[in-house]
């Protein structure tokens, strides 16, 4: 588990016990033999009792009397909550979860845009200006990249002053973090400041119609970055 060193004793159990459950490696239903999970982790089981207790309540394993603790069902799942977000996105390689984001985006983002310039502050704006020049100024920078985009989608949402609508910063930020570790870690995404300064200007011009329009054009791009990466990918495992 030295992956996970950083994390701690019980941090560790945690991460490695949802990759597994993640990953299918336990499957829905599977009852953990305590015993052999305590002795591989080399931890307590104290340590594991809490481990499996903060996958119980993020709806990924129950525990019954005479059956023991096992895999709770997809479905039972806490999926909005951020951890489960994070393993998601980070290691299950579920088929079809960007597509999820992506249409997630589309529903949400070009209405928040719409809001945002009906209803944007000063601070807003600056706080959106910031993240475009943290953009530009991230040059070949991966990780500046990544947090100058997360900074503006977060100061977008924060923008339409609507608090249901900023909840959805947990999904998409977290989603949004894997994909843009993704697109900005691969050789030329493009660049990604005009679509982005697109949309504020729109705003700053309190124009609901053109702001949606924009931030369209903008998860346009997003996907197709996505899709040219996974045409590369392709194109060298067939090398």
């Amino acid at each position: 588990m030295q992956q996970f060193a950083a994390r701690g004793v019980h941090g560790q159990t945690v991460e490695v016990l949802a990759q597994r459950i993640l990953t299918g490696q336990l499957p829905e239903g599977h009852t953990l033999d305590l015993i052999a999970l305590q002795s591989e982790f080399d931890v307590s089981l104290t340590v594991l009792r809490e481990a499996l207790r903060v996958l119980a309540a993020k709806g990924m394993v129950d525990a019954r009397p005479k059956r023991g603790t096992f895999v709770r069902p997809r479905a039972a799942w806490s999926l909005l909550d951020p951890d489960v977000l994070r393993w998601q996105f980070a290691r299950s390689q579920r088929p079809g979860l960007f597509d999820d984001l992506h249409e997630l985006r589309a529903i949400v983002e070009p209405g928040a845009a719409s809001l945002a310039a009906a209803r944007a502050t000063d601070d807003d704006l600056a706080a959106l200006d910031a993240a475009l020049r943290d953009m530009a100024a991230a040059g070949d920078d991966a990780s500046a990249a990544v947090a100058a985009d997360l900074a503006f989608h977060r100061a977008l949402l924060a923008a339409t002053h609507n608090e249901l609508v900023q909840r959805m910063e947990v999904v998409i930020e977290t989603g949004l973090a894997e994909r843009d570790r993704m697109v900005h870690g691969a050789a030329g995404p493009n660049d990604p400041v005009p679509s982005h300064k697109a949309v504020v200007e729109a705003i700053r011009r309190r124009n609901p119609t053109q702001a949606a329009r924009a931030m369209g054009k903008l998860l346009d791009q997003a996907i197709e970055d996505v899709a040219r990466l996974e045409r590369t990918q392709h194109e060298n495992r067939q090398d």
